[in-house]
């Protein structure tokens, strides 16, 4: 809440105000929080305001990130070009976006959950599951599909399924792993497991943003 009301001010108005209007060709601000991407039509529009825009923000005491602030080359791939200038790839609010080409063959963008994050979320439920472990069954499957719910209501965008599996599969591992260490006699093979899966099974990855 903070960082909208401060960043309007800072980032929002001004850029309306004064960059937008001197731009050569057409250009765009998207913001959540203090995560933001400006896109520009033309590379020395963008270079403009990539020189400006730390001195605006040092105005105020604030400064920009020194690895995640990149000047990137975002363009359609073209089928006549063997390559383009610029990698063509940036990160945004936990997504990876990159261009791709759809079943018709056409330019389209694809957003996916970058690597970061989901090794963090695999990293997250590995010690829940061995923290809960001696919890009740019904209730750890209640928890466990919370968490991937969760997941998925905010990366099941289209293009991502394949991400949200590889964090279904491992919630799985995870899952039978430590229930195979509450004590000596409670190994759960996977054939064992299977069956337990049938009667808890995991919520399997679903697209909820059609973007």
């Amino acid at each position: 809440m903070l960082a909208n009301i401060f960043l309007h001010a800072v980032l929002d108005a001004w850029y309306e105000r004064d960059v937008k209007p001197r731009m050569k060709g057409r250009t765009f601000l998207i913001r959540f929080a203090d995560d933001f991407v400006i896109g520009c039509e033309r590379e020395e529009d963008a270079r403009r305001i990539m020189a400006v825009l730390p001195k605006r923000l040092a105005r105020f005491g604030l400064t920009i990130h020194p690895t995640k602030t990149v000047l990137v080359s975002f363009r359609k791939p073209d089928s006549r070009k063997e390559a383009d200038t610029g990698h063509g790839t940036f990160e945004c609010l936990g997504l990876t976006h990159d261009w791709a080409r759809s079943r018709r063959g056409y330019g389209v963008i694809k957003r996916q959950t970058s690597g970061k994050r989901l090794r963090r979320a695999q990293q997250a439920l590995w010690p829940w599951c061995r923290s809960s472990r001696y919890t009740s069954l019904p209730e750890q499957y209640r928890q466990l599909c919370q968490k991937l719910r969760g997941h998925y209501q905010y990366d099941g965008i289209r293009g991502n399924y394949r991400r949200l599996d590889t964090l279904c599969k491992y919630a799985a591992k995870a899952w039978r792993y430590w229930r195979s260490r509450r004590s000596h006699q409670s190994a759960i093979p996977w054939e064992k497991f299977d069956r337990l899966h049938d009667r808890f099974p995991l919520p399997a990855p679903r697209i909820v943003h059609a973007i």
